[in-house]
C-alpha cells in the first residue's frame, strides 16, 4: 500500500502536517493539494491545537506545482480548477485561527515558496533555497506573487519573479520571507521549540490576534486603528486577560484557560 501524500503527527497541543512525496520533491500534486485542504478545515474547528507545523519528508521542501501531472492534462479549465483549488488551501492557512509554521529545508521552489510565504511564520535550515522560478520555464509565477507580495517587498518580490533567481536562507530571512535560519540539523528542534513557546500561550489571544492582525493589515489607518481598539476593549474582559493582569500586578505567573 502507498504511503499517504500527507502525515499527521501531534506533538501536544501542536499539529504538525508533513508533506510526504520525498521522491517528487515534495511537489504539490491535485492529491497532496486536496489532503492539505481537508486537514486545514479539520485543524480550524480543533480547540486542542494550538500551533500548526508544516513540514515535510526527503531533501526538499516542496519543488512546486507538479508539472508532469499538470502536462498530463493540458486543459485550461483543469488549471483553473487546480489553481483555484490551490489557492483556496493557501488562503485556509492564512485563516486558520491557529499560527501556523513552516519547517523549511532543501528547496522551496514557486507553489512551494508560496506555500512558505502562506505561513504565518517560517524557519529555515541553512541550506535551504528559495526561488519563484516559473519564469524560467516561460510562466510567470502569477499564484505564487499573490503570497510572495505580502511578505516581502515590493522590489525584492520583483526581483525574484522576475528572474528566477534563487536565493540562499540568510537572503530569505533579509528580506522577511523566514523568521530565522538555522543549522539543518537544529531544523526541528528550533521549530519545536517556537512551536512550544508560541503553543504555551493563551489560546484565546492566539485566535483574537491572527485574525484581527491580517483583518487591520490592508486596512487604512484609521479603519486599521477602530478594528484593533473595538477587539481589545473585547478582549480586555475575556478571563485569561484578566488573569494575565492581575498575575502582573500581583507580580505571580498567570494560569491560562486551557479553551
Amino acid at each position: 500500500m502507498a504511503e499517504p501524500v500527507l502525515l499527521h503527527e501531534r506533538e501536544g497541543a501542536i499539529a504538525r502536517l508533513v508533506l510526504n512525496r520525498p521522491d517528487q520533491f515534495n511537489a504539490l500534486s491535485d492529491e497532496l493539494v486536496d489532503a492539505l485542504t481537508a486537514a486545514v478545515a479539520e485543524l480550524h474547528t480543533d480547540d486542542q491545537t494550538r500551533v500548526v507545523v508544516i513540514a515535510a519528508a526527503g531533501r526538499a521542501f516542496s519543488a512546486g506545482h507538479d508539472l508532469r501531472e499538470m502536462r498530463g492534462r493540458a486543459d485550461e479549465e483543469y488549471y483553473a480548477d487546480l489553481f483555484g483549488r490551490c489557492g483556496r488551501m493557501m488562503e485556509a492557512l492564512v485563516a486558520l485561527p491557529q499560527p501556523v509554521v513552516a519547517e523549511v529545508q532543501g528547496v522551496a521552489t514557486a507553489a512551494g515558496c508560496q506555500l512558505v510565504a502562506s505561513c504565518d511564520l517560517a524557519v529555515a535550515g541553512a541550506s535551504a533555497r528559495f526561488a519563484t522560478s516559473g519564469i524560467n520555464l516561460g510562466l510567470f509565477c502569477s499564484t505564487p506573487s499573490v503570497a510572495l507580495s505580502r511578505n516581502v517587498a515590493t522590489k525584492h518580490a520583483f526581483e525574484l519573479l522576475f528572474t528566477g533567481d534563487f536565493i540562499d536562507a540568510e537572503t530569505a530571512a533579509r528580506m522577511g520571507l523566514v523568521n530565522r535560519v538555522v543549522p539543518d540539523a537544529e531544523l526541528a528542534d528550533s521549530v519545536r521549540a517556537l512551536a512550544a513557546k508560541i503553543a504555551a500561550k493563551p489560546a484565546a489571544a492566539l485566535r483574537s490576534g491572527k485574525a484581527l492582525f491580517y483583518r487591520q493589515l490592508h486596512q487604512p489607518l484609521d479603519a486599521a486603528y477602530r478594528l484593533a481598539g473595538d477587539t481589545m476593549a473585547h478582549d480586555l474582559l475575556h478571563a485569561d486577560a484578566i488573569e494575565g493582569i492581575d498575575a502582573f500586578l500581583e507580580k505571580r505567573d498567570p494560569t491560562w484557560k486551557r479553551d
